[in-house]
């Protein structure tokens, strides 16, 4: 079981965590993000440490300010199956886009929560008085994601809207993490760079590229081939050999490194 979510402080991450764990008997793993594009790139990382091994993700990245207004109680909830893993989402912005990029779904299946909960009702697998309060309450993450999930692992599967994957928003050509060297994961492919004499254009200068980062000399901003991805496909990263390059540019997630 892993869960990634924005809402991973002390006590938000024990509680869902002692949730999940009564629910499925396993501790699960908590990822904690600030955005749905950390979201997004968690996932596919995620899923190719399971290797292909049943297992079930929930992505929660549900902010209820600005765009998120749209909804009446925050973005709705979707499901899919990839192989043998279950995934639970928030719908609304990028949490999906990777998926997507990766073509691993093409429908996905959106919740509406009062019809899920009748029917964990109908399997016996809700009570009635509960779900009453999960119907209306603030704490979706918290009362209905668990639940929904463990319902759906038991290969269950809920009337909802089916979604064609093209309604999530396509994955910016951005910087998705930054890990603890200070190496800037991206949401690019080597495939989708551009060379010209040997050099790519991005948002900190003109950069060479390497395979591997082992290759890049010391001291020297580059872009080369990281560990995250799914399968064969992995990400490109911007890494500066020995020291951290966020730190130098002063990068962040969601920085955009095609444009200058």
């Amino acid at each position: 079981i892993t869960l990634i979510t924005d809402c991973y402080d002390a006590n938000a991450a024990g509680r869902q965590s002692v949730r999940l764990s009564g629910l499925f008997n396993i501790t699960p793993t908590i990822i904690g993000v600030h955005s749905d594009l950390e979201a997004a790139g968690n996932l596919i990382d995620a899923l190719d440490a399971a290797e292909d091994r049943p297992g079930v993700f929930i992505v929660n990245v549900a902010p209820r300010n600005g765009k998120a207004k749209k909804w009446p109680n925050g973005t709705p909830f979707c499901y899919f199956r990839y192989r043998q893993s279950l995934i639970i989402s928030s719908v609304d912005g990028l949490a999906l886009s990777l998926a997507k990029k990766l073509g691993i779904v093409t429908t996905l299946r959106v919740l509406d929560i009062p019809t899920a909960c009748e029917a964990m009702i109908t399997e016996g697998a809700l009570d009635a008085t509960l779900a009453d309060t999960i119907r209306t309450t603030q704490f979706r993450s918290f009362e209905f994601l668990p639940r929904v999930a463990h319902f759906l692992s038991n290969n269950q599967d809920i009337v909802g809207e089916d979604w064609p994957i093209s309604n999530i928003t396509d994955a910016p050509q951005a910087i998705w993490w930054i890990d603890n060297f200070g190496n800037a994961k991206t949401t690019l492919f080597g495939t989708e760079l551009k060379q010209t004499n040997g050099l790519i254009e991005t948002c900190v200068g003109l950069l060479p590229v390497y395979q591997h980062l082992s290759q890049v000399p010391d001291g020297m901003t580059a872009l080369t081939e990281g560990s995250s991805g799914l399968g064969t496909q992995r990400f490109i990263e911007l890494v500066i050999q020995g020291e951290s390059v966020a730190k130098k540019y002063g990068l962040a997630s969601g920085q955009l490194l095609l444009e200058k």
